[in-house]
């Protein structure tokens, strides 16, 4: 919200000397955000100037200037060059003399154009910040201004103010208006405040057919509440808007239209009650607020012919439709320049309805941002007045007997507000007197009563709806400096749970081996979901996303694998070639045949039992949590002397390790296959016999479809299954102070056999003294049989009560040979 600060001190005390930022100091203290001070950017001088005569001088290139003698004030006229063609001698125009600055920053000198030299600049309304027009320059007689030449034209045009913006929260609705912002104030300063909501109203007329048909409301909310129609005859749509209100609606970030909707714009920013006018000349009949009947249409002020559904609130006449109520009017029925007869109107809509409508036509407006936040019921019929006046005043118009209202009586719930309760929750030691008179304050009425107060709320705050939602206004009222910073001393006991404590484990090991975590959205293509979601490729149930953010991926991963191809390529493409990144997230994999997402959610005011959430419960599809990792480029860059280490399955199997010794686990890995990993680099990772994951080399084709050049690795673990395998506790092992007897063994085997399978075999049968065994080669060539394979493994020995001596470790080596040979004919190579 905009708030120019002229508009404000009508109605609160700022303090002439107050600067933009001591306001917005004030406003923040009530709660609201600063975002920044907004002004027409203008530099003196800029004055007043009278045209004198002029010469048409056509140009070469097509173009016609004039040569412009100018008076401003300063005994001698001013020679300025014009290219504009709508001022006649004797105008009235604004001039910028050397030394100005307009919006821009554009600075004004003399300089020598098409023959002349220009000593200044007549200014067009675009070139000061007063709107979009640039065909022709700005003539002062047409906004019906006639100052003495030399006038300082900023302070007369209002260039001279500035406005605040604040953001306005979606509960605080009230603060979309001067109004609200005026009272917020006094409320941070104590400042008086007069409420321009509180003007007095000549009756809203009669005899112009009003009718609310709502018979079937949806979801129990009736569609509109009150309307008042006022009417306004005789009205000039040529008079020229004032140039405060075109200045003031430019600072708020609104564009002069037209003296008519210029005046509804206003108001609407005054009191925060949007206000439409009809061309009352184009109606047919009264008005009917209504539904959309199946397949209406409404051509909207914006020109869009929009298909209206059949929970869209319409204003129609006998004709049909003439505006979405409360987000945009009709065509048909617009005030133009040919407009002499206009109806007002000022109505309150449901902000359900309205908030819906919006969004369904991807239509927001000044006036639905208002409405769907809440509008005071009680400032319709003032807003209406309002218009009406201005109209009369600024229009030329006269006010009409003819007219209507809606207005059912407006009752307010009281709200209990225990004693006691607001010291309770806010943890200040508030005085009773404290908290009546701050609910008094934002204008409450409050009422002693037996064990507290009953406390009924301003018209203008649908927001204040229970004690909890008093206790705030208090907190913010008194001020949240008050209010202690005290950590609160959590239970014994509590804490991370032993899952999320694996989890941070996991993330912090990665990350310190030189791993980035880069989370990504959820979202992914079905074909992804077939390519990295399963072992083989194939198609399996995908959960898609009703209303998805992006509509090329609606659907939920099953693997956290594409959304790191996604952020590789990202960072491939600016630049980034040597890659290694994780993350650790949720994934959605559906049970086949089961259809998910088809438990209505229960009622917001009643707390579900046990049977409701499981239902709930039952209704979404399982999420393990994974970890996964990606490596491209080079592990270790080029330097002298040393070429690049390009990043490959082993830099994989060592991520996989850091998980593995951050889970407390053994990860076993196997020859395995991928539906895109390429065959003959994919590993199977499983912890004491069960699968966990994979590890491997992506296939060329897929890398190339990602736009990832060269080789990239990757590899991904089940984490929730991990860590349930691993247990609550990670046991540290513990050292012996004995040193260790290192062995080496080459064992041949059968080409077909996995290496793993040879390891777990020796580890068998080597037994408790075996400390560590790791395959150091893999050799097939000469001197090794044709169809088999040398697999060389370095074993480490270590007894913790004793040094080994050679023959306890031959020993048990060759424990672990005969296991091997037994079950895979393994022989030692000579």
């Amino acid at each position: 919200m905009r708030v120019p600060l002229s508009w404000l001190r009508e109605y609160v005390e700022v303090p002439a000397d107050a600067a933009p930022e001591d306001v917005l100091e004030a406003l923040v203290s009530v709660g609201f955000e600063e975002e920044d001070v907004h002004g027409f950017g203008l530099q003196g001088p800029i004055v007043v100037g009278r045209v004198l005569s002029f010469e048409a001088e056509p140009q070469s290139n097509g173009k016609t200037i004039r040569w412009c003698q100018v008076d401003v004030g300063e005994g001698e006229p001013r020679g300025i060059v014009c290219g504009a063609g709508n001022f006649l001698e004797g105008d009235k125009v604004v001039v910028t003399l050397p030394g100005a600055v307009l919006p821009g920053p554009f600075p004004i000198a003399a300089r020598k154009t098409y023959g002349h030299v220009s000593d200044g600049m007549i200014a067009s309304a675009k070139e000061l910040g007063l709107g979009q027009e640039h065909s022709g320059i700005l003539r002062l007689g047409e906004l019906g201004l006639d100052p003495e030449v030399g006038t300082d034209a900023i302070a007369l045009l209002g260039l001279d103010d500035v406005a605040v913006e604040i953001n306005v929260t979606p509960d605080r609705g009230y603060a979309l208006s001067i109004r609200g912002v005026a009272r917020e104030y006094s409320h941070a300063t104590g400042a008086a405040f007069t409420d321009p909501g509180l003007r007095e109203v000549d009756a809203p007329g009669t005899g112009f057919p009003l009718l609310i048909d709502d018979r079937a409301p949806i979801r129990g909310r009736v569609g509109a509440s009150e309307f008042i129609a006022r009417v306004v005859r005789g009205v000039d749509a040529s008079a020229p808007t004032p140039p405060w209100m075109i200045a003031r609606l430019a600072l708020a970030g609104i564009r002069s239209l037209g003296v008519l909707i210029d005046i509804t714009n206003y108001v609407m920013l005054e009191l925060g009650n949007p206000i439409h006018g009809y061309d009352l000349d184009k109606l047919s009949g009264g008005i009917t607020v209504r539904r959309a009947e199946p397949g209406e249409k409404l051509e909207t002020l914006d020109g869009q012919v929009r298909t209206l559904h059949p929970e869209d609130l319409l204003i129609t006449d006998e004709s049909g439709p003439v505006g979405l109520a409360g987000v945009m009017g009709g065509g048909t029925t617009e005030m133009s320049d040919t407009t002499t007869n206009v109806l007002v109107e000022a109505a309150v809509f449901d902000p359900v309805s309205i908030a819906r409508t919006a969004r369904r036509h991807k239509l927001p407006s000044e006036a639905s941002r208002r409405f769907e936040r809440g509008v005071d019921p009680l400032v319709a019929v003032v807003a209406a007045q309002r218009v009406v006046d201005l109209m009369v005043q600024l229009a030329g118009g006269t006010a009409d007997a003819l007219g209507g209202a809606l207005q059912p009586e407006h009752v307010i719930e009281g709200i209990e507000l225990p004693a006691g309760f607001v010291q309770g929750l806010i943890g200040v030691d508030y005085m009773a007197v404290e908290v009546e008179d701050a609910l008094r304050m934002i204008g409450c009425d409050v009422h002693e009563a037996t064990a507290g107060w009953n406390v009924i709320p301003p018209s203008w705050r649908p927001d204040l709806t229970d004690k909890w939602t008093l206790a705030e206004e208090v907190a913010r009222i008194s001020g949240y400096d008050r209010i202690p910073s005290v950590l609160p001393t959590p239970p014994s006991g509590r804490g991370l749970t032993p899952a999320q404590q694996g989890r941070r484990r996991v993330s912090n090991a990665l990350a310190a081996a030189g791993f980035v975590e880069t989370p990504a959205f959820p979202f992914t293509t079905e074909e992804a979901n077939d390519l990295h979601g399963s072992a083989s490729g194939s198609h399996l149930p995908s959960i898609k996303l009703a209303n998805p953010l992006d509509g090329q991926a609606p659907f939920l991963r099953r693997s956290l694998v594409p959304g790191l191809l996604q952020t590789a390529h990202r960072n491939l493409s600016r630049g980034l070639t040597d890659l290694a990144l994780f993350e650790v997230g949720t994934t959605f994999v559906p049970e086949p045949g089961v259809v998910y997402g088809t438990e209505s959610v229960p009622p917001l005011a009643v707390r579900p039992d046990a049977a409701t959430l499981a239902a709930l419960d039952a209704s979404i599809p399982p999420q393990p949590r994974l970890v996964a990792v990606l490596l491209a480029g080079n592990v270790a860059p080029k330097q002298p002397g040393r070429a690049p280490e390009p990043a490959g399955l082993a830099e994989a199997l060592d991520a996989v390790r850091v998980v593995a010794a951050a889970t407390g686990v053994t990860i076993d890995v196997a020859q395995g296959a991928r539906a895109a990993l390429h065959p003959g680099r994919t590993g199977v990772l499983s912890v004491a016999g069960t699968e966990v994951g994979y590890v491997g080399e992506l296939l060329p084709a897929v890398a190339e479809a990602s736009d990832l050049p060269g080789r990239v690795v990757v590899a991904e673990l089940d984490l929730d299954l991990v860590l349930s395998i691993a247990g609550e506790k990670v046991v540290a092992a513990s050292l012996s102070t004995y040193p260790a007897a290192t062995q080496d063994v080459s064992l041949v085997v059968g080409a077909d056999v996995p290496a793993a399978a040879v390891r777990e075999a020796v580890a068998e049968g080597a037994g408790e003294l075996l400390e560590s065994l790791r395959l150091v080669d893999d050799y097939r060539g000469q001197g090794v049989p044709e169809g088999s394979k040398s697999l060389t493994f370095a074993l480490r020995f270590r007894a913790p009560d004793r040094t080994l001596t050679a023959a306890e470790a031959t020993d048990a080596k060759l424990a672990g040979v005969a296991v091997a040979a037994e079950r895979f004919g393994a022989s030692i190579r000579d």
